[in-house]
């Protein structure tokens, strides 16, 4: 039987816990429930709350032909712009907003930097729903870049003063590679660093985990960002690291043969699902 070792900070963060709860406090109440998008990025979670009659929003139009008198909307941890928001309380909705803090806090700065006269850029997915919310509630010359090159094809001008936010989930390494780099151009930037501090603790957890153990487990989504930079992370200090969703995705898997393994799971994950893992790995 192989060294188990799991992270103390996997499983559900602060913010997931809070809407999750979010909704299951409003199907105690009366009416029919919906969240707009998953309100977490995992699918056990999202499936349980199906099976529980709560239906999931994905777009503007699906909500206008979804409302109705005494019917709720919670919106997911990841945020959403202005314009979303406003559309769902047009459309009558009660509208509960479980936008995790540390995004809010991200939508004050773009709206105050913005205020200044300051052009914000975001770091993170453009495609990701966090990033999405974040640029909808600032002015429509706010950029999103993924790294330094996508930063070198804005060629913006150097007489123009900028604010840099980043997706609460991003890398926090490359993060700061990337203020460093910005820094050095000579621009007139205010950096404010806003992967938020359980995930900063979460992937310096999980790497150091990793460098040590013969196999890592990551458990999450795979439509998870954080999830993902937690299996990037891992993938570098340890050779056999596995993305799984439950313990059904590590099949006939034999850890006998290793010495070690630690686990180690994304913000979305439930706390049943590693111990089941876990479990699993020890057996």
């Amino acid at each position: 039987m192989p060294e188990v070792i799991v992270a103390k900070t996997a499983g559900f963060c602060f913010g997931v816990n809070r809407a999750v709860d979010m909704v299951y406090s409003e199907m105690n109440k009366p009416g029919r429930v919906y969240t707009y998008g998953p309100i977490v990025h995992n699918e056990a979670v999202t499936g349980e709350l199906e099976a529980k009659g709560v239906c999931v929003i994905g777009s503007i139009g699906e909500a206008q032909a979804a409302a109705g008198e005494g019917r709720t909307v919670v919106i997911r941890a990841h945020g959403v712009s202005e314009d979303v928001e406003n559309a769902l309380r047009d459309s009558g909705y009660n509208v509960v907003d479980a936008t995790c803090p540390f995004v809010r806090k991200i939508h004050d700065i773009v709206r105050r930097e913005n205020a200044e006269g300051r052009r914000v850029i975001i770091v993170g997915d453009p495609d990701h729903p966090e990033v999405r919310g974040i640029a909808g509630r600032g002015d429509s010359g706010n950029v999103v870049i993924r790294g330094t090159e996508d930063f070198e094809n804005l060629k913006l001008p150097l007489d123009k003063t900028y604010s840099l936010v980043a997706q609460t989930t991003f890398n926090y390494e490359k993060l700061t590679e990337i203020i460093a780099y910005l820094t050095n151009l000579k621009y007139d930037i205010r950096c404010f660093n806003t992967v938020c501090n359980a995930t900063q603790e979460r992937q310096r957890e999980a790497e150091e985990i990793a460098a040590k153990v013969d196999a890592m487990i990551v458990i999450g989504s795979r439509n998870s960002s954080n999830t993902r930079k937690l299996y990037e992370i891992c993938s570098k200090k340890c050779n056999v690291t596995l993305l799984i969703q439950t313990k059904d995705d590590l099949n006939s898997a034999d850890f006998h043969s290793v010495n070690s393994v630690g686990i180690t799971a994304g913000a979305s994950t439930p706390k049943h699902i590693i111990e089941e893992v876990q479990t699993y790995v020890r057996s």
